[in-house]
């Protein structure tokens, strides 16, 4: 079992069905003009949980969590956030998110009572299942921080996303460019995402073009 207590904000620790429902609601936003939402944390191992439980108690800092036991722990929880300018947390934002999720099946935690009460929050039950009438419409993109955008890629875009792949005509080039991105992850000046996206050959010109923008402007 993990003993780790940092932050995890990968969608594949979840259990599928997790995952899915977590596509689903993004989609959903996404589709009702909310695309500046993003993923703060996904799995939590015990130890991490039991962590956050001792800040504000045991340890210093605010109290972030009421329990010892959160579905973060069994792969079925996920936070989200709101991207700048708005607040963080902006209610408002997590509200409307929060309506959508309950027609979704997916419990909100701002729907809880005081004590327990955590806007951020969203999970399913063991039994969850894609309620009669909704789908997943095409590649759901999920961002795992502020600079990332909510999307919903349909077939039509899919195919010209992939005509758009980042290609190579010699592999010295495309160690390269790997290495400045994996330098770029290292220094934290972009998400580890965009390596994986690149080590998966579905990173595209467009999407290299914005990253050299990011890491010029993070270099700064």
């Amino acid at each position: 079992m993990s003993t780790s207590v940092t932050t995890c904000r990968d969608l594949r620790e979840l259990t599928v069905a997790a995952q899915t429902a977590c596509r689903l609601l993004f989609q959903e936003c996404c589709k009702a003009g909310i695309d500046f939402i993003f993923v703060t944390e996904t799995y939590r191992s015990q130890a991490r949980q039991n962590y956050l439980y001792e800040q504000g108690r045991t340890r210093p800092g605010q109290v972030v969590t009421w329990t010892r036991n959160s579905n973060h722990t069994s792969r079925r929880a996920w936070d989200i956030a709101v991207a700048p300018p708005r607040n963080l947390y902006d209610i408002s934002t997590l509200l409307k998110v929060g309506t959508i999720a309950k027609k979704l099946g997916i419990t909100w935690g701002g729907s809880w009572p005081a004590g327990q009460y955590d806007a951020p929050h969203f999970e399913i039950p063991t039994t969850w299942q894609m309620p009669n009438g909704y789908k997943l419409e095409g590649q759901v993109v999920v961002p795992t921080s502020s600079a990332g955008k909510v999307q919903l890629i349909v077939e039509d875009t899919l195919k010209q996303k992939e005509e758009d792949l980042m290609r190579f005509t010699n592999e010295t080039t495309k160690a390269a460019v790997r290495d400045y991105i994996k330098q770029a992850v290292d220094k934290k000046l972009i998400e580890k995402s965009h390596l994986e996206k690149f080590d998966a050959g579905t990173l595209t010109d467009g999407d290299f073009a914005g990253i050299k923008i990011i890491i010029s402007q993070r270099s700064n």
